[in-house]
This record gives structure tokens, sequence and C-alpha cells, in this order.
């Protein structure tokens, strides 16, 4: 739909919606820029302070995505007129919870009425122009890495039918509270030298849905393999039993026409490309003989980083997926 409205000229705009890049980007000095997002949803978790804190990971995510550093934050509530407030207090609580942790303060916010609760934020942080990374600059020749694993859409799912384990929600939950502040440090450190050339976070569209953002923006294709990316215990199982989510298959709907597949990949591990993730993780395109020191600072931080895949000049498909 935005790229149905006129767009508007101005200078400033670093980064804007024409490469549906992870947020916004804007000059305000020649030294410094703003990173603007926001993000909300219906709960995912039964736990109102859990479920505020995956909100607040999730909206805080997609500036730590452009290399930016969060500064402030405003909430955005839906709730209904005759819910529990101390529901809703634990939900902020949780959100809060994040937002300190990750030195972003919040100043405010905006509620409404709404039967069907929602909870989210929209953030503000800041970066240099000159170290803005968007999703395009991946070059031929980078190694993809990724952190995080994959599989929290359809954990959330099996958890909404009551048919999730214990150790898969665990697992799920894990992740989708575990800040990406740690991973961005490294990446933009000033003590870092890694020459990454395009970022971007896994979120809704699921990790082919980014890598096509990605490949596309930059002007390339890209390999992944199928074997090395991580994913959540009980991810798989949940696939087996049916447990996808209607994001799920619209995400491979949309993007699957332009991905090739090796022989001998399983069903199962080919739909959790497409799972659609919260708070999900990073994936980077660094240049190849920066790739294991970046994964080694990463280790070091506490981040793992899988190596899945590499960027080549552009063909078809635009996405080959290897065993």
């Amino acid at each position: 739909m935005l790229g149905k409205l006129a767009r508007q000229q101005d200078p400033n705009v670093l980064v804007g919606f024409d490469f549906a890049d992870d947020a916004g980007v804007y000059l305000i000095a020649p030294d410094t820029a703003l990173v603007q997002t926001v993000d909300f949803f219906t709960p995912i978790v039964d736990d109102p302070y859990t479920f505020g804190q995956i909100a607040a990971v999730n909206a805080l995510s997609d500036v730590y995505a452009m290399g930016g550093r969060p500064l402030s934050s405003l909430a955005l509530v839906c709730f209904p007129d005759k819910g529990d407030l101390g529901v809703l207090e634990r939900i902020l609580a949780g959100g809060l919870s994040k937002m300190v942790e990750a030195g972003c303060t919040v100043i405010g916010g905006h509620s409404i009425r709404d039967e069907e609760m929602k909870f989210g934020y929209s953030v503000t942080g800041t970066v240099h122009p000159q170290r803005v990374l968007a999703n395009r600059g991946a070059r031929p020749g980078d190694v993809l890495l990724f952190t995080k694993a994959l599989g929290t859409g359809v954990i959330s799912t099996a958890i909404k039918r009551g048919k999730a384990e214990p150790a898969w929600i665990d697992a799920a939950v894990r992740s989708m509270t575990t800040l990406n502040k740690a991973a961005a440090e490294v990446i933009t450190g000033t003590n870092n030298t890694f020459a990454v050339h395009a970022l971007t976070d896994v979120t809704g569209f699921g990790l082919i849905g980014h890598a096509r953002e990605m490949a596309l923006a930059s002007g390339v294709s890209l390999r992944l393999r199928a074997s090395a990316v991580p994913l959540l215990a009980g991810a798989l199982e949940s696939v087996r039993a049916g447990y996808i989510p209607g994001g799920l298959k619209a995400n491979r709907e949309f993007a699957e026409c332009l991905v090739g597949y090796d022989d001998g990949i399983p069903d199962d591990l080919r739909t959790m490309l497409y799972d659609p993730q919260t708070a999900g993780g990073l994936l980077i395109s660094v240049a190849p003989e920066d790739a294991a020191d970046l994964q080694r600072a990463l280790a070091a931080a506490g981040v793992a980083a899988a190596r899945i895949g590499e960027v080549l000049p552009s063909a078809k498909p635009l996405i080959q997926v290897s065993r």
C-alpha cells in the first residue's frame, strides 16, 4: 500500500520504505541521524509479564538491526474495557524491564479500548549517518551469519493450541526475551572493524522473506544451507504435528516462487525457513575475511552465530537452498 502513495521528497531521509528496511533513518545533524520504528501485536504467551518483555524486545530489535542505539520509546496499548488492570500492569512492567536493560527510556504512550489485547512500542534511536546498516549492501562473496534459532512461530502456535511441551516453551521464551543488544554492540563497536555490509533482523516474514528483501535491495542472490540453520527445540515437531501459523503459509505463498531447492531437503525443514519469528535474530552479511573473527567476537559476547550461507552474484533463483 505504501508503494501507491505519493513519495515525499526529503533529502534528510537516509532510509525510507523503498527497500522494506527494518526502520526509518532521518538525518538531523552531520554526525547524527534518528532511527525510528514501531511494532505491536497480540499476546503469544499466557504470562502477561513475559508478553510485555517479548513485545519490547521485538520493537527494540529494528533499531539494533540498523546499527543504531535505542534512546526512547512510547508504549502502544489496546486493552479490553472490562479487562483486569492487574494484567495490564504486568504487561507494562515486563516491557519496562527490557527497556531498562536496553537503556531505552519509556517517555509515554497511548492506549485505546479494544476487545483484542495488543501491546508494543514506538522506538527512537540514533546512529551515525555513515554507519547505518541497511538491508542493502550485501556483496558477492560475503558470508551470511545468523544469530538465534528459528521456530518461535510454530511453537507459539503449539502454545495457543495447548500442545507445546515445557521444554519447547522455555526455549522459545528464552529466545524471544533476549535482546539483540549484545550482537549489535559487537557489530557496531568502535573497537571492532568487521566489514559488515548489510544487516537485518528476521521477524514476521521468516528467514526466506527477510533474505529475499536483502537480496533484492542489494542486487545479489543468496545461497542458504538448510542443515546449518539453527532450530529451536520442538520446532520440527510442531511442523510435523501441523501447528502451522497463518503467517508461515502466507510467507511461503509469497516468496517461494523465488526459491530453488537442492534435492533431498525434507519438507519440514523447508517449511521452517518461512516461519514468522517474533524478536528473531540478526542476519549479517559480512566480508569473508572477517566472518570467522566476527563469529568468535559474538561468541565471546555470549551470542551464538551460525554460518548459514553466502552471497552470490545476481542470478536465478534469487535464493538457492542447499542441504
